[in-house]
């Protein structure tokens, strides 16, 4: 038997009150995104259970489409005049000589919307051979995201997180996590959903919401950095995000993780590819919870191979539009003014 002890309400920012979504979740009702029969899965509150069906159809009706890469290229908007990466003093990892580290760290300057990754664009080739750079989509979520972070910090390398907006919301103190544990964090639009099946303003507004939704998660500004769902670039938003200064994030090589579903496979896809390719960013979902359980040996196959991480971090934050920020407050169900994190409102006092 344990006693409990429930603080009173802080005086936090409105900004940042999603985290009584998550507390407030409805399991009689919810519905769920697709993941691994094995995954654990949260239950949301039925104001998003509409959104999220919708989100899960999508995936349903074509995996393949839903979270595979394109394989067609698209033109990206003018190049900017300059390569836009600097070279920052890599944090060094004293006393743990077995783990994978960080061989350095550069600096993004997203000034007109750069696109990085081979699969789509060819501009700027930053990577030394032996260079990896570790992505990580469709978060946050429970088990499988702080499973990836462990296994990052007993690591001590660092990554770049492009979280689905609704997923921020449902779970924002997991997000705060990623946060807190020094990673980058850019979107991956509101809901998962294929652009090039949106119209402009559709498409628009699922690349606003999802920003707006992760700052709110956050309660603090998110890199200028955004991965299209699918990797489908339709031509205007590639545009639109070239307007708004916010970088665009292809691969050189997709881990598949979403299609094999077992860790071993993971680690030997991953693997694989880099021995063919020598070097590059490197597409990975800890929505799921194979690559969250491979983690850890891929980390330290990564280190005995050779491979060097690159950690990745932008030059200035991203501002949210004011109306998308509007739009994502009417979504959150009985708002308060508490902002604190669980932990400092309900603690263990005996058991």
């Amino acid at each position: 038997m344990r006693t409990v002890m429930v603080g009173g309400l802080g005086l936090g920012a409105l900004l940042v009150s999603f985290a009584i979504v998550f507390l407030l979740w409805a399991p009689a009702t919810a519905t769920s995104v697709p993941t691994p029969a094995s995954a654990s899965k949260p239950a949301i509150a039925p104001a998003t259970a509409a959104a999220q069906a919708g989100h899960q159809a999508a995936q349903a009706a074509s995996p393949a489409s839903a979270l595979a890469d394109s394989t067609a290229s698209i033109s990206p908007a003018s190049p900017p005049p300059r390569l836009p990466v600097s070279v920052a003093a890599a944090p060094s990892c004293r006393g743990n000589p077995e783990a994978l580290g960080i061989s350095r760290t550069v600096e993004i300057d997203t000034t007109d919307g750069p696109g990085f990754g081979f699969e789509h664009f060819k501009q700027h080739d930053f990577l030394q051979p032996g260079e990896v750079v570790l992505t990580f989509d469709d978060g946050p979520w429970p088990h499988n995201t702080p499973a990836v972070l462990a296994a990052l910090a007993a690591n001590c390398t660092k990554a770049v997180f492009f979280p689905i907006g609704e997923h921020a919301m449902w779970a924002p103190e997991i997000l705060r996590q990623v946060a807190a544990a020094g990673h980058t964090i850019g979107s991956h639009t509101w809901s998962h959903a294929d652009l090039l099946k949106k119209t402009p303003q559709e498409a628009k507004d699922e690349i606003e919401k999802g920003i707006s939704a992760v700052h709110g998660a956050l309660g603090a500004p998110a890199a200028p950095f955004f991965r299209f769902p699918a990797l489908r670039h339709p031509p205007e938003m590639v545009t639109y995000l070239g307007e708004r200064n916010i970088a665009i994030f292809s691969t050189d090589m997709d881990s598949l993780d979403f299609k094999i579903r077992k860790p071993d496979q993971v680690i030997a896809s991953v693997l694989a590819k880099l021995k063919k390719n020598g070097k590059g960013i490197v597409l990975m979902h800890d929505f799921q919870r194979a690559t969250a359980e491979a983690a850890p040996e891929l980390f330290r196959q990564l280190k005995a191979n050779g491979y060097k991480v690159v950690f990745l971090k932008a030059k200035t934050p991203l501002k949210t539009i004011a109306s998308y920020d509007e739009m994502i407050f009417k979504d959150v169900k009985l708002p308060t003014l508490s902002a604190r994190p669980t932990s400092n409102v309900v603690r263990t006092i005996a058991e």
